[in-house]
């Protein structure tokens, strides 16, 4: 079926960051799609060979927090999955209203979702199912009338939200946001608060960045010593034309016609790296699940070491390492020792993945692909796809 073009990509100018996009388009209210669609349409999965990882676990007794713009705990698809949070803005939209969580929604759908219906055979499944989420809000969706109060407001929330999740449970933290403007630029109290998560045994996972098609600006906290930093591929295995390209990535995910749940029960097809993180925090999961012991360093480097369709030359800034591949890197767990979570590098041949930081190409004048709203930290994905289904409300 021909997708119908997305409306709303106006520009604006972004002082302090980007990027949280959005546009929708509507099927005729003729055309529904069947439920069973909705699973036909997530290629993501077969691509990270989820039923063989699924054969040692589901996720079972890991906690992903997401640190985004909140999470729908009543969705059918997440409903009994998502566990007590935290607000670190106070303010904006709240639960029901048209701005509220959508982002936050579809990156723990991704991660967790088990669907819904008999045999709960309806609506979106994630990478791990079994896994619970522990809700951050740390920033708001890009159409909340409060965004601007928040940036200007709630400035530290991003590491405080780190900080919170690591005392409170996290086993992985989903970070499928960034600012990847022009004068993105590290944070000390954000590394920090990465470092401090890592020290505890926590993975940090991060999206690389939408800016492919605007400069290749770093991104943070994706290019944080420790983080495993995601790019996004396509269902050939290509990279996406809008996934950034840096020193930094280490692995790449699905990140292109990616489905997803949404606060208002429809389905939606979306794209960016915000996807292709959260498909690669639920790989980390199912890691972690089959093998608590093991430090974020020895976590991230065995998605390193088992990653599938490596680059010519072992890696490269468009893809990293390669695509995750959760079974393989399961697998080879099992060879591994324990070691200490304190040491956040262990494993690793230097500071960065890759030949360190290099120039960003110049900029040409063609538009970027993303439309940049003003904010503080922005999500990585753009809804752009056709309403797919809509689920019952019945929990």
């Amino acid at each position: 079926m021909t997708r119908p073009p997305a409306r709303g990509r106006a520009r604006a100018a972004a002082p302090a960051a980007v990027l949280l996009a959005a546009a929708f388009s509507v099927l005729p209210a003729a055309a529904p799609a069947h439920a069973d669609a909705i699973r036909d349409r997530q290629w993501g999965l077969d691509t990270l060979r989820t039923e063989e990882a699924w054969r040692t676990t589901k996720g079972e007794g890991v906690t992903v927090a997401v640190l985004d713009t909140g999470v729908d705990a009543g969705h059918p698809d997440l409903s009994g999955s998502v566990l007590p949070g935290r607000d670190l803005i106070g303010f904006g939209a709240a639960e029901g209203d048209e701005h509220w969580a959508r982002h936050g929604t579809a990156m723990a759908g991704i991660i967790a979702g088990h669907g819904h219906g008999w045999a709960d055979d309806s609506g979106v499944l994630g990478i791990a199912p079994g896994v619970r989420i522990l809700p951050v809000r740390v920033i708001l969706e890009g159409k909340d009338k409060a965004r601007e109060r928040a940036r200007k407001t709630r400035g530290t929330a991003l590491a405080e939200g780190i900080r919170w999740a690591a005392d409170h449970g996290a086993d992985v933290i989903n970070l499928s946001l960034g600012d990847d403007s022009k004068s993105a630029h590290p944070d000390p109290g954000e590394d920090a608060a990465v470092q401090y998560a890592l020290g505890k045994g926590v993975s940090v996972v991060a999206s690389a960045g939408n800016g492919g098609e605007k400069g290749d600006h770093i991104s943070y906290p994706a290019a944080y010593p420790g983080v495993i930093a995601v790019t996004a591929v396509d269902r050939y295995g290509t990279r996406a034309s809008f996934s950034t390209r840096r020193w930094y990535a280490t692995v790449s995910a699905p990140g292109v016609d990616i489905v997803i749940a949404d606060p208002d029960r429809k389905y939606y097809e979306g794209w960016g790296t915000s996807a292709a993180a959260a498909f690669v925090s639920g790989a980390v999961a199912l890691v972690r699940s089959a093998h608590p012991d093991l430090t974020p360093a020895q976590v991230k480097k065995l998605l390193v070491d088992t990653a599938r369709d490596r680059p010519r030359g072992g890696r490269s800034d468009d893809k990293g390492y390669g695509t995750v591949d959760p079974a393989a890197a399961i697998e080879a767990g099992k060879a591994l020792k324990p070691g200490d979570p304190k040491n956040a590098t262990a494993g690793h041949r230097g500071q960065y993945f890759g030949p360190g930081p290099q120039p960003a190409p110049e900029e040409s004048g063609a538009p970027g692909l993303l439309a940049p709203l003003a904010g503080g930290l922005g999500a990585l994905l753009l809804l752009t796809a056709v309403v797919l289904h809509r689920a019952g409300r019945t929990r």
